[in-house]
C-alpha cells in the first residue's frame, strides 16, 4: 500500500528511535528535561525567535498561541479556509471565547494589507475590538501553496501598525522556506509567533513548536498546562524532534517527487491536477464522472491511499517514506483505478 494520505504518516528511522531510547530526561513541567530544553532553544534559533515551547500537536500550538495573544470576546481575523477555522473544532470559540472574522485570501490564501485594515475593528463601548491576525504558510486548503515572505510581511505589518499581534500557523513553514530558497527565519521575521510541526515532512513521530518572545512563551507555557499539554519525561519524544530540525533541506526531495507525481497524474484521462508548489498534489476528479470519495476507494483497491479534500478533489501528499521509485508507480495504479470506475 502506497500511503499518500498525509506527511503525518511517516515513521521514525533508526536514528530517531535511538535518540528516543538514549535521551536524557526530566520533568518538563518543572523545566527539568534537558532534551526538551535543548530542542526549544534550537527551534527558536531556527525561526529567529527569542524562545520556544514544545507542544504535543500543531493544533495545540495554534490554540495556545491564540489564547495567549488575546482577551476573551475579542475578534480574530483569519483567512476563511485556514486550518484554525476549518480543522480545529472551533477551538478559538470553545477554548478562548473569541469571535472569528474571516477574510477571502484568494488563490494563495493570504489576506492583503487593505483587507486587514478594512476589517480591523477598534475596541469601543459596543465592540470587543480586533485582538489577533492569523496567517498560514504553507496554506493547506489551497494545496500547499508556499506564500512568499513578502506577502506575509505585508499583511503582518498592516496588523502591527494597528497594534494587532500576528500568529503564523506554519505547520509546514519549512516547506515554504525550501520552496522559496530562504532561511526559515525569513519566513517568520514579521510575525509575533509561529507554530511549526516536527512531525509531517520533518519526520518526527510527535510534536510541534510554538515560538515567540520570551514574555510570550512564559505566558504560553501556562496556557499549555491549562490545555493539558504539560508533559513529564518528554525527552523521549523531543530527542527525535531535535533530529527533525536537521531535515529541512531534504524537503526539496518531497517537492520534486510531488512535481513528478502531478505531471504523471495529469496524463490520466479524466483527471486535472493543480501544479504543486511543495509536497501536496490536488487532483480534480470531475472529468471522470465520479466524486473524490469513489475515486479514492478505487485507488485504495489498487494500493494507493489519499484523502478527500472536496466533493471532486483528492489530495496526495509526498513524504520521506515515499521515494521516487514509489512515486513513479502511482500513476499506473491510479489509471487502473479510474478505468475500473467506468
Amino acid at each position: 500500500m502506497m500511503d499518500l494520505r498525509s506527511d503525518t504518516v511517516t515513521t521514525p528511522d533508526e536514528e530517531m528511535r535511538e535518540a528516543a531510547r538514549d535521551a536524557d530526561v526530566g520533568d518538563d513541567v518543572y523545566g527539568e528535561d534537558p532534551t526538551v530544553n535543548r530542542l526549544e532553544t534550537e527551534a527558536a534559533d531556527l525561526v529567529g525567535m527569542e524562545d520556544a515551547l514544545y507542544v504535543p500537536s500543531g493544533t495545540m500550538g495554534n490554540q495556545v498561541a491564540v489564547r495567549t495573544h488575546t482577551e476573551r470576546g475579542q475578534e480574530v481575523l483569519t483567512e476563511r479556509e485556514s486550518h484554525v477555522v476549518k480543522w480545529e473544532l472551533g477551538g478559538m470559540a470553545q477554548l478562548s471565547t473569541l469571535q472569528v472574522r474571516t477574510l477571502d485570501g484568494g488563490e494563495r490564501g493570504v489576506p492583503t494589507p487593505e483587507q486587514v485594515r478594512e476589517e480591523y475593528v477598534e475596541e469601543d463601548l459596543h465592540r470587543p475590538g480586533t485582538g489577533l491576525l492569523t496567517l498560514e504558510n504553507t496554506h493547506n486548503s489551497k494545496g500547499g501553496v508556499a506564500v512568499a515572505p513578502e506577502k506575509i510581511d505585508a499583511a503582518a505589518e498592516a496588523a502591527s501598525d494597528l497594534g494587532v499581534p500576528v500568529h503564523l500557523d506554519g505547520a509546514r513553514v519549512m516547506n515554504a522556506a525550501v520552496a522559496h530558497d530562504v532561511a526559515p527565519e525569513r519566513m517568520t521575521e514579521s510575525v509575533d509567533s509561529v507554530m511549526f510541526c516536527l512531525s509531517k515532512g520533518l519526520g518526527a513521530p510527535v510534536g510541534s513548536i510554538l515560538a515567540g518572545s520570551e514574555e510570550f512563551i512564559d505566558r504560553a507555557r501556562r496556557n499549555r498546562k491549562l490545555f493539558g499539554g504539560g508533559m513529564r519525561q518528554a525527552g523521549i519524544v523531543a530527542g527525535p524532534g531535535r533530529l527533525a530540525l536537521e531535515n529541512v533541506e531534504r524537503l526539496a526531495d518531497d517537492h520534486e517527487n510531488a512535481r513528478v507525481l502531478a505531471e504523471q497524474l495529469a496524463g490520466v484521462e479524466g483527471l486535472s491536477v493543480q501544479d504543486p508548489e511543495t509536497n501536496i498534489v490536488l487532483v480534480n476528479t470531475e472529468g471522470t464522472g465520479h466524486e473524490a470519495d469513489a475515486f479514492l476507494d478505487a485507488c485504495a483497491d489498487e494500493g494507493v491511499e489519499g484523502t478527500q479534500f472536496d466533493t471532486h478533489v483528492a489530495r496526495f501528499c509526498t513524504h520521506w517514506d515515499v521515494d521516487r521509485e514509489d512515486v513513479e508507480t502511482v500513476p499506473e495504479r491510479v489509471s487502473e483505478a479510474v478505468e475500473k470506475l467506468d
